[in-house]
């Protein structure tokens, strides 16, 4: 029996130290060419390992741990066995030569009451265990990184019933969604990055990447979500240049924009760190961001011109105290030549993947429109010929965000608040086409908006809980109606509720619960529709 045990010991050891040196001969990273030639004799170095080799690695690493873990186990129930045993035999004295009790162990009584053995094997699996976890984390690295690029996505299903609104039960559904997303990120240099993402969703919707099931189960598409290179230069580090279609460089809520929207043109961005006792930091961030083309119709004129947006942010960056940081912004955002959003959402998006003969996407658009209609003198079908925003929009919006550090790191808080107003509300009403007709009388009153958000608690690491809430009301001139928040009906002229729970189920598992209650707001001669409900189940994956 002792021969088996110190053979069992002698095992554990030697199996460690072979499958040390198997590591590092399998990810020994190869040598440069000609380094192989030893004693005069070519030698190849071994090439460097692949993903295979590393899955093999981890596999022979995993079937070790658990040999181990299992002798672990019968020597500690050994020892508890024997335990028991001297227990029942109380105060008697042991009589040299006396029977003791025979235990069938792969181990005898001698070792198995000793400590030693046990705590040997501990501190080996525990080593093994690190050495795994090591492996595991470069080939994690290994997978998500080719040349330059790294990459992450996520992905997200959705269960969503929708109920109340309009009488017409035009609103009531239940729908099943989800959301793709693949990012990829490349380093080219110490002072040019770049990438793209890809995502799905309706081409013809710009601000939402969800995809709806029960389409005849027909494939989904997948479209370039974003596509940039941003530039920061050695001769003014503070600058950085971005082109193409690109994330947000403007902090903004989903008052004015929707988080799904990656922007298009170009973007600015100046930094300037502070050293004084509250301002930190602050920054100025430009940019230019066409929406549409359009083509002149004149005999003499047919040029095309764009649909802009041109806008402006200043952001501050504020340490209040120890625990209470607070971030101000403000940004000014200056449209051109918006008509083309009003067509393009009635009926012609210019864009769209049928040559103009669809609409898009506007989730129940409520800025006011005139549209001049045409009628075909043979069939009577009538056409929109025109289509113009009653508002011009240059849009004025302050925002402010607090972070507070409670004593447990688990339960931040933070306070987001916007407020909007259209500073042109109404103006194109002179530029109204005759003989247009309103969808709704325009209000130059009508052009504020405002967003209150609490959240405390986090969704950063497993178990983690984070508990929201959320009011808005948005008037009907307040901001372009066609990309604002998506998962809202309608679009603007609404006040709106939104409770949020989420859980982190695992480190990169979030499960969340979303409520969005609200009603158009009631203007001159309208009246209290009955409540819109939406509730959203979301299980998100993250890589």
């Amino acid at each position: 029996m002792a021969s088996i045990v110190l053979l069992a010991v002698l095992r554990i050891p030697a199996q460690a130290a072979e499958n040390g040196a198997r590591k590092e001969t399998d990810l020994q990273p190869s040598e440069s060419a000609g380094s192989g030639l030893v004693a005069g004799s070519l030698k190849a170095e071994p090439p460097a390992p692949t993903l295979s080799d590393v899955v093999e690695l981890l596999r022979a690493q995993g079937q070790e741990i658990e040999s181990l873990r299992a002798e672990l186990r019968d020597q500690k129930e050994v020892t508890a066995r024997l335990e028991a045993k001297l227990s029942a035999a109380g105060s008697e004295p042991i009589v040299a030569g006396a029977d003791l009790p025979v235990i069938s162990s792969p181990v005898t009584s001698s070792t198995a009451g000793s400590s030693a053995a046990p705590a040997d094997l501990a501190q080996k699996v525990s080593q093994l265990e690190t050495s795994v976890e090591n492996s595991r984390n470069d080939f994690d690295k290994r997978l998500k990184s080719l040349g330059p690029f790294v990459f992450s996505g996520d992905f997200r299903l959705r269960a969503e019933p929708t109920f109340g609104g309009p009488a017409n039960k035009s609103q009531d559904q239940l729908r099943e969604r989800f959301r793709l997303r693949f990012n990829a990120e490349a380093r080219l240099n110490d002072q040019i990055n770049g990438g793209f993402s890809l995502a799905s969703g309706d081409l013809n919707n710009p601000i939402s990447t969800n995809q709806t099931t029960g389409q005849d189960t027909t494939r989904k598409p997948i479209e370039i979500d974003r596509a940039y290179a941003t530039y920061r230069p050695h001769w003014l580090p503070n600058l950085t240049l971005t082109g193409g279609k690109f994330a947000y460089p403007w902090f903004n809520t989903e008052l004015v924009w929707d988080k799904d929207i990656n922007p298009e043109g170009a973007a600015e961005t100046l930094a300037f760190n502070v050293e004084t006792p509250v301002l930190k930091k602050f920054i100025l961030v430009g940019f230019q961001l066409p929406f549409a083309e359009t083509k002149r119709t004149a005999t003499t004129n047919q040029s095309v011109y764009s649909t802009m947006v041109y806008g402006e942010q200043l952001q501050t960056f504020w340490q209040l105290s120890s625990r209470v940081r607070l971030s101000a912004y403000t940004g000014f955002y200056d449209w051109k030549n918006a008509d083309a959003v009003a067509l393009a959402v009635t009926v012609a998006n210019g864009a769209s993947p049928a040559n103009g003969l669809l609409a898009l996407s506007s989730n129940g658009l409520q800025n006011s429109i005139a549209t001049v209609t045409t009628s075909n003198a043979i069939t009577g079908a009538k056409t929109i010929a025109s289509a113009q925003f009653a508002s011009k929009f240059g849009i004025l919006d302050s925002l402010a965000q607090i972070d507070v550090r409670t004593s447990s790191e688990r339960w931040p808080v933070n306070f987001v608040g916007d407020f909007s107003e259209n500073t042109r509300a109404c103006e194109n009403v002179p530029n109204i086409l005759a003989g247009a007709v309103f969808s709704a009388p325009c209000d130059p009153h009508g052009r504020h908006g405002y967003w209150l958000e609490a959240n405390v608690g986090r969704t950063l690491k497993k178990g983690d809980w984070q508990f929201s809430y959320t009011r808005f009301m948005i008037q009907r001139e307040a901001v372009v109606g066609a990309f604002n928040y998506s998962e809202i009906f309608p679009s603007t002229n609404v006040e709106m509720h939104r409770p949020e729970i989420l859980y982190q189920l695992f480190d990169n598992v979030t499960l969340q619960l979303n409520g969005l209650f609200g009603r158009p707001l009631v203007t001159g001669g309208s009246t209290v529709q009955p409540l819109w409900e939406r509730l959203q189940f979301d299980m998100t994956y993250k890589f």
